[in-house]
């Protein structure tokens, strides 16, 4: 009797499959079945060596060698990948919307490229370990949805248009061993073709992610010393450029303004040039009111009452903005004026005397935040932030009756078939062009059903779960993720020809993370009030497909600690973006209904990133590269925080990729909230767990 399988099936189930890998040369049968074939280029006139190693039933490990006899120059090398079947879904990280464009190592992540049919799935990673070595040339992947093809590839690169990237000339190979390799993941089971991302993530947490978050140990002690950084930076160090207060109506109130940059140190030798008009926000981004709530418990948490008044000031800050018919700005401004000091122009604030109410100036229609239209976006995110002041922090009743007087505007915006309008005209509160049909409704299902569940108002959960079906049947499974900040901000790419429409090459919708969120936080509340596990199913196939912009592993030319950090969209180059902080505590609490320790570890990675940019001691690695870039930074500066790393898609170990400015809320503000609203719920000992 041949007891050799029966060990083989044994030790598979003891063990998992990774021991079992079997070498051959050709493809196996299994895998013919969801590729067509594997065209492997030359390295001049050298043919590749193949290896194929069997890791499971459905995960394949491929490995390409070259033997260089003499260097080698070589504009581009590709391997690839034609499907055996034809997709109607493609995901990639990037989009390559023409043949020149490529999907740089500068954006990979959780690097995959994935497709899938009614009946296969197929996706293919880089293999990690061979990217974390010193490799004379760059990688770069390819998804041309038109011709059905999967390319993986070598060649230098440079960034075109913002951002994307193009292959450049002037690769080298040096003699000797040159390695390359991949994995093939493949299933036909319905869950998988449903969610196409759930194996592809827990494949790469559970070779490099969950291994290098097992070494975050001491920054996940420190996270408590970031955040007295962040206060004694907002407001003793830098409290002279960064606190604003002033009066309105009779009322002392005030906030951390928008922006500060490096020229507002106070070890700067030179001119202070504000970056942008002097402002406090309250929308969808930048929200002063949910900084002030991680300042309001971390106040009550350490008995700081100065730490206190700040933040009430702040919240009285927010109830101060008018509402018109229900509805409200996003931000107060004041005018600016150039300066001229020794025949050259600083821009400077006239005050707040002239303030100003306005709106983001991140839309479709106007760079004058005087006259931008009210988004509904931000207000619903505002009014949620309101109530989540009033159900967590003090029952303070004039956030229920500002919230409650939007809430009854908002519900007769909705528009038949379910969605919330993008932006409604200052004059006569009108929808306008863009985003008619979009996820940012989603945003006001969680503001409805959190106000539903103050006041159990049914209007409120019939207009949340009616737009909540509409983005499930319309956006969730095409991803159609456009949001403002998709083509209104600072990637304007496909902003006049792509809204609406998809990058044919790649059978992608331009896409952006916030928008992704706003919808899983959406289904997950969706699923609480009402527990129909729908809501729950779509909800974990969509924070799946926001982790896939999740950094899984630590690249060697990131010059900061990325894992668990997050990127913007598919046409840009962050890392480590502060969005991580908004998103950490929503991933944790997937983890905890799901049951999923991966998630867990991810939301906590996320909160850990959310501090990485932060000049200060508890950062070694960052504060060199802040210190090579900008060297008058001392002490005082600890706390300044950039948004994010290598935005323009470009890093070196020289500081480049590094910034020169901080938004306290989408940076160091919004990081302390994220940690002390977490603190708050989980408790320290839950951010120290393995």
């Amino acid at each position: 009797m041949n007891l050799r399988p029966l060990v083989v099936f044994i030790l598979a189930v003891m063990f998992g499959f990774s021991g079992l890998a079997k070498n051959q040369s050709t493809l196996p049968d299994i895998f013919s079945n969801f590729i067509s074939s594997i065209n492997y280029g030359k390295l001049g006139s050298t043919e590749a060596q193949i290896s194929y190693s069997e890791m499971s039933e459905n995960i394949l490990k491929v490995s390409v060698t070259f033997d260089l006899k003499e260097p080698i120059q070589q504009n581009d090398w590709q391997v690839n990948i034609t499907p055996a079947f034809l997709p109607d879904f493609n995901w990639a990280p990037h989009l390559t919307p023409t043949d020149q464009h490529i999907i740089a190592q500068h954006v990979f992540r959780s690097p995959a490229l994935v497709v899938t049919s009614g009946e296969k799935q197929l996706a293919i990673i880089p293999d990690i370990d061979l990217l974390k070595k010193d490799n004379p040339v760059d990688w770069y992947m390819d998804m041309d949805a038109v011709g059905n093809t999967l390319t993986l590839g070598l060649s230098e690169s440079s960034v075109k248009e913002h951002v994307l990237f193009v292959r450049e000339p002037g690769a080298v190979y040096p003699s000797g061993k040159i390695e390359f390799g991949f994995y093939i993941l493949v299933s036909d089971k319905k869950k998988d073709l449903f969610d196409p991302w759930r194996n592809v993530l827990s494949f790469l947490w559970k070779n490099w992610g969950e291994k290098e978050y097992e070494s975050t140990g001491s920054i996940r002690k420190n996270l408590e010393k970031y955040t007295e950084h962040t206060y004694n930076w907002a407001f003793k160090s830098w409290k002279e450029s960064v606190w604003q207060e002033f009066n309105l109506n009779g009322k002392t109130v005030g906030a951390p303004v928008f922006i500060v940059n490096t020229t507002q140190s106070p070890n700067y030798p030179g001119e202070v040039n504000e970056r942008e008009f002097r402002s406090v926000w309250n929308q969808a981004w930048f929200s002063s009111l949910r900084s002030a709530q991680g300042l309001y418990r971390y106040a009550k948490r350490v008995n700081n009452s100065e730490l206190l008044d700040y933040a009430i000031k702040t919240k009285e800050l927010a109830l101060s903005f008018p509402q018109k018919q229900g509805f409200f700005p996003g931000l107060i401004g004041t005018e600016m004026q150039q300066v001229d000091i020794a025949g050259k122009k600083y821009n400077r604030s006239k005050g707040w005397d002239t303030y100003y109410f306005g709106n983001s100036n991140r839309n479709p229609y106007t760079w004058d935040a005087r006259i931008a239209p009210y988004h509904i976006l931000d207000m619903s995110f505002t009014a949620n932030q309101m109530l989540l002041w009033y159900s967590e922090l003090e029952p303070d009743k004039r956030l229920l009756d500002y919230t409650i007087a939007y809430a009854d505007a908002l519900v007769k915006k909705q528009t038949a078939d379910g969605f919330f309008p993008g932006w409604l005209s200052l004059d006569k509160l009108e929808p306008m062009d863009h985003l008619n049909k979009s996820p940012e409704s989603a945003m006001s299902v969680s503001f409805l059903l959190n106000l539903y569940k103050i006041t159990s108002n049914e209007a409120y959960r019939k207009s949340a779960l009616k737009a909540m079906d509409a983005i499930i049947d319309n956006i969730v499974m095409t991803g159609q993720w456009e949001d403002f900040e998709t083509y209104w901000s600072c990637s304007r790419y496909g902003s006049e020809d792509l809204v609406g429409k998809k990058a044919e090459r790649n059978n992608q919708f331009k896409q952006n993370t916030l928008s992704i969120y706003w919808t899983a936080d959406a289904l997950l509340n969706s699923y609480k009030i009402t527990g129909d596990t729908k809501y729950l199913k779509y909800g974990e196939r969509t924070i799946d497909e926001l982790l896939m912009y999740q950094a899984s592993w630590q690249p060697p030319y990131i010059y900061v600690r990325a894992l668990g950090g997050f990127g913007v969209m598919n046409v840009d180059g962050e890392w480590n973006d502060s969005r991580q902080s908004l998103f950490a505590e929503l991933i944790i609490e997937y983890g905890k209904v799901l049951k999923r320790k991966e998630y867990t570890q991810r939301g906590i990675a996320a909160l850990c990133a959310s501090f990485e940019m932060m000049y200060c001691p508890e950062n070694p690695e960052t504060r060199a590269q802040w210190e090579k870039v900008w060297p008058f930074f001392g002490k005082e500066d600890y706390g300044f925080m950039m948004e994010n790393y290598g935005h323009g898609g470009v890093t070196g170990s020289d500081g480049i990729g590094i910034g020169e400015f901080t938004i306290y809320d989408w940076g160091n503000g919004a990081a302390a909230e994220a940690y002390n609203r977490i603190v708050d719920h989980f408790g320290k000992k839950f951010l120290r767990k393995k």
